[in-house]
């Protein structure tokens, strides 16, 4: 009797393994990203909840800093092993995959889906090549905007942020007289760009902006406005703590959170940091598009799917990319990121001021401009992190500096 039951068990047993609904027949993901922080984990953990409730398995794969992830995902591409899908920036970090034919172009899951009619066309052409996408965005990031402590600005007796730099800095140096930092800064190279790229655009325009970035136009670097522009980000120097330097951003954004710092000048990912922290817009801290809201700084993120035979592969592939564009998960997702939908059709009234501050500039052609990263190459994006990096890190360099380091830049770039 024993040996019959014991039968009856292994059959049944196989009989589940191969039934449709086994564990081991679901669609299964593996995701390369670099979102560790507080804010980003929990944005990703809606991902991946929605990836389980569609029928699939995620399978996740985060590699603290977006470089690091980056070089972790293209080895993995080359040698032969790669993910599902792999987080970049929007712009022009997967170029060489698309030209070495590592990655798949999901033009026909777009079509299907109507995505690219519900997005903002400037991003649906930095996710593109040959006019097929290649890469899907998940979000839309305003990268210029000003955060700031209520609570520390009150005790430092400003009443409300000054809408331009020659107003904000005096009242940064009252912030700092007060005892707190004023700018709450981490001492990298990309959150420096960040911080330079938001002055220039505030200080010199669209038009300036988009001169130096798009049309890589000498002339406009050797303006009165772009030099004005280094010459104010230079005033900031000696408005950060001694522990900026190396500082990751998430760290600085906690510096206002913990009102011990007056501003942070950073994407509005920073927001994911208020949202897990349990802080509210408008309640304990402040937020500003540049400091006048008059114009957004777009870009985002993105997920390629590496080229795969298998068939099973593909399939969940398909089903994450699908997963990542449902209306819900889009909303659930950038509610936790702090970054707007990527699609202009679902429902953002549960989303905060900050945000509703980005969806009105976003239906404004004219008040947006891309983030640089979309406008130059990556080549020309590192030449640009080392002269601002060089002419931050050194109190007594003119702006000359970063005047003939432009320049050289882009006519080194050709």
């Amino acid at each position: 009797m024993k040996s019959i039951a014991q039968a009856f068990l292994v059959g049944t047993a196989l009989c589940m393994m191969a039934g449709p609904g086994f564990a081991q027949d679901k669609p299964k993901a593996e995701v390369m990203h670099w979102w560790t922080s507080g804010g980003e984990s929990a944005a990703i953990k809606t991902f991946a909840k929605a990836y389980e409730k569609a029928g699939g398995e995620w399978v996740d794969s985060a590699t603290a800093g977006g470089e690091n992830a980056r070089a972790a995902a293209i080895n993995r591409m080359v040698g032969g092993n790669p993910p599902a899908a792999a987080q970049f920036n929007t712009g022009k970090q997967f170029d060489d995959l698309v030209s070495q034919g590592l990655i798949r172009p999901i033009e026909d899951l777009a079509e299907q889906g109507g995505w690219k009619d519900k997005m903002p066309p400037a991003l649906v052409s930095a996710a593109s090549r040959d006019g097929k996408l290649y890469a899907l965005p998940v979000n839309v990031h305003g990268q210029n905007w000003t955060f700031y402590s209520k609570d520390v600005l009150e005790k430092a007796g400003i009443s409300e942020l000054p809408d331009n730099w020659d107003d904000l800095i005096p009242a940064l140096e009252k912030i700092k007289q007060a005892g707190f930092t004023p700018l709450a800064l981490g001492g990298q190279p990309w959150q420096e760009h960040v911080l330079f790229n938001s002055i220039l655009l505030s200080v010199g325009g669209k038009d300036l902006y988009m001169k130096v970035y798009r049309d890589k136009d000498e002339d406009a670097v050797r303006s009165d406005g772009f030099r004005k522009a280094v010459e104010t980000f230079g005033r900031l120097r000696g408005l950060v703590d001694a522990g900026s330097p190396g500082r990751n951003w998430n760290d600085a954004t906690n510096l206002l959170i913990t009102d011990k710092a007056g501003i942070q000048v950073m994407g509005d990912w920073a927001k994911g940091e208020f949202t897990s922290a349990g802080e509210k817009a408008g309640q304990d801290y402040g937020c500003t598009i540049g400091l006048d809201d008059s114009m957004l700084m777009v870009g985002g993120d993105v997920f390629v799917f590496p080229k795969v035979d298998d068939p099973e592969k593909r399939k969940a592939q398909d089903l994450l990319a699908n997963t990542m564009m449902d209306p819900e998960a889009q909303v659930a997702f950038n509610l936790a990121k702090g970054s707007m939908p990527i699609r202009n059709d679902v429902d953002t009234n549960a989303f905060d001021a900050c945000a509703k501050k980005g969806l009105k500039l976003l239906k404004e052609k004219d008040r947006q401009v891309p983030v640089f990263d979309i406008l130059v190459s990556a080549s020309l994006v590192g030449s640009v992190d080392d002269v601002l990096t060089q002419f931050w890190n050194n109190p007594d360099a003119p702006a000359d500096n970063v005047v003939a380091g432009f320049v050289n830049a882009f006519e080194l770039e050709g």
